[in-house]
């Protein structure tokens, strides 16, 4: 089998539509030779489960709910028996509540901001955890970031979560990287995903990226970050962790 990420066993979490990050990389996945075992949970897992369908070839998908301690402990005897364990993950999860979001910062409650935390930070290190035994040297996680350098209109307390999830990727990389793990995020520009539609006057963003990317930008168009992940699941960066790659078409790169 040949294939960037041939014979590899990935986890792609926050799959809910073929617009995705997370759909794209699970497609790549498969086109360049993985195993990819898909997960969702309440609600969105019979959503995940139809869109499971639609990949190039039908994916198992688990339930995981990264809030839920019994569904994390399970997890990796879960990926032995399905795929018989785990080479990367894909962490593409995230959530504020409407009263963390859309120009509510100042207003948002605690339980609030502790839920959006929690799904979009501490999850990262959960879902760590998690896969670990079923990991061996060489693995690779990849999360979905989103630039939490600067303060961004509307997206307020998720800003906050995102660099925090920046904080803890780093951590991560710290201390799983003498177990030969890497850790890495990818920091998208924005994208029509349904994360974003979520966000009260997230098209603000995209206004930003028309004027300011040198490469351009085009906010339908999934493939560019799909194709980081990937790469970063691969081997092709063996000796790269703790990094943030910006696939945003320069943005970050340029002032005004």
């Amino acid at each position: 089998m040949t294939g960037l990420v041939a014979g590899k066993r990935l986890l792609i979490t926050g799959v809910l539509t073929e617009a995705s990050i997370a759909y794209g990389v699970a497609r790549l996945a498969q086109e360049q030779g993985a195993s990819v075992v898909l997960s969702g949970f309440g609600r969105g897992l019979s959503i995940t489960t139809r869109i499971a369908g639609r990949l190039p070839q039908p994916a198992p998908v688990i339930e995981l709910d990264v809030t839920d301690p019994a569904q994390l402990d399970s997890l990796a005897a879960q990926l032995d028996d399905t795929v018989g364990g785990c080479d990367g993950v894909l962490h593409a999860i995230g959530f504020a509540p409407e009263g963390a979001l859309g120009g509510k910062f100042m207003t948002a409650t605690w339980d609030d901001v502790a839920t959006a935390v929690h799904v979009s930070t501490y999850s990262l290190a959960s879902l760590a955890r998690a896969v670990l035994p079923a990991m061996k040297a060489g693995g690779a996680i990849v999360g979905l970031d989103f630039d939490a350098t600067v303060a961004w209109p509307a997206y307020d307390w998720m800003g906050v979560a995102k660099a925090g999830l920046e904080s803890c990727s780093r951590y991560l990389a710290r201390e799983l990287g003498p177990q030969g793990i890497r850790v890495n995020l990818v920091a998208a520009g924005p994208l029509r995903t349904m994360a974003a539609k979520s966000i009260p006057g997230f098209e603000e963003f995209e206004g930003v990226w028309g004027t300011r990317a040198p490469l351009g930008w085009d906010v339908n168009d999934t493939e560019p970050a799909a194709r980081a992940c990937l790469a970063l699941l691969s081997d092709w960066f063996p000796a790269t962790t703790g990094e943030i790659v910006h696939v945003d078409g320069g943005v970050h790169a340029v002032g005004a």
